[in-house]
């Protein structure tokens, strides 16, 4: 396939060199992912897929890659260090800027035992400006109206799902979807992750926004909160450290309203199920006595329904610590 796919490049004038050639790089599940060697050039090529890398039926609109550069761009008028430069746009794929191997993944850092308040902070910065900057804004409302891939590539597979599993949660699950569908708020990234955070020596570029929407800001930081909850539980040993990272990013991205804070809070606590009960578990969470305290943790904190997220932090915090015992 990579072959075809070089002759389209080629079609196009992206690949000018007679010996250029396609690596496959590792990424998510969405896409097809390729590093571009065209003589001196390098460069990454993406490809949205029809349907996902996962052994469930998983399928989204490709359309989608055109929503994620064009949210690299728009960003890049503001802040063109935190996001790759886009080289080339096509019919199906998008060619930008590669980072090369002075950059480290945040998520692997993190899952390595390495953790960093500095990138905590820097993310937080980096939301809370893309955040700020786009609320209220009707171009960017009608640009970024891309509800039914955010629908197909998180409602669906992370909340429609794993209600599925849980019938005693169905109506939150549900009701959250609703009002995620319907929101106009701000430009959303849709996958803020560490996953997709690269960090160098001064630099920190944020990657994979497919999803972005303009929707509910807060789920940018409940889906980054969720991760590193998720890191916590994982790491138990290093649940001083990571909760360092979590108030960091907190503090980065800045103040909250009490309404702001509660949609974080039940999307953070939603979001933690379904990354063990939806389409797209993580991987690393295999034991399964910290899946138990996951599902009995959620269930209890939707049940008492009235937490902020520092309270939140706290019983998460001090459920591990039991949990270490």
């Amino acid at each position: 396939m990579s072959e075809s796919f070089i002759d389209q490049l080629r079609a196009d004038g992206l690949i000018t060199g007679s010996s250029a050639t396609l690596e496959p790089m590792k990424g998510g599940v969405s896409s097809d992912i390729y590093l571009l060697r065209d003589g001196e050039r390098s460069m990454v090529v993406k490809r949205a897929l029809p349907k996902l890398k996962v052994e469930s039926d998983w399928f989204a609109d490709v359309t989608r890659n055109e929503t994620e550069w064009r949210f690299m761009k728009h960003v890049a008028k503001t802040n063109p260090s935190s996001v790759p430069e886009i080289i080339s746009t096509g019919k199906d794929y998008f060619a930008m800027e590669y980072m090369g191997e002075e950059f480290a993944n945040w998520k692997v850092s993190m899952l390595c035992g390495r953790f960093s308040t500095e990138c905590a902070r820097m993310a937080g910065v980096f939301l809370s400006d893309v955040h700020r900057h786009s609320r209220e804004n009707d171009a960017l409302a009608q640009e970024f109206d891309k509800m039914d891939a955010f629908w197909q590539l998180r409602i669906e597979p992370y909340f429609i799902a794993a209600s599925e599993q849980h019938p005693e949660l169905d109506t939150i699950f549900l009701e959250e979807s609703e009002r995620l569908g319907s929101a106009n708020l701000a430009l959303v990234h849709g996958d803020f992750s560490p996953k997709n955070i690269l960090v160098s020596k001064d630099r920190m570029v944020v990657l994979d926004c497919e999803v972005a929407n303009y929707g509910d800001p807060a789920f940018d930081v409940a889906f980054l909160l969720s991760h590193l909850f998720l890191k916590i539980l994982y790491h138990r040993n290093y649940y001083k450290e990571m909760r360092s990272s979590v108030n960091a990013f907190l503090e980065a991205y800045g103040v909250f309203s009490l309404d702001f804070e509660a949609r974080a809070g039940r999307l953070l606590l939603l979001l933690l199920m379904a990354r063990v009960d939806g389409k797209s578990p993580v991987e690393y969470l295999t034991a399964e006595s910290s899946k138990l305290y996951l599902r009995s943790f959620v269930r209890l904190q939707l049940i008492q329904n009235s937490k902020g997220l520092g309270d939140i932090l706290e019983d998460w915090e001090s459920g591990i610590k039991a949990l270490r015992v």
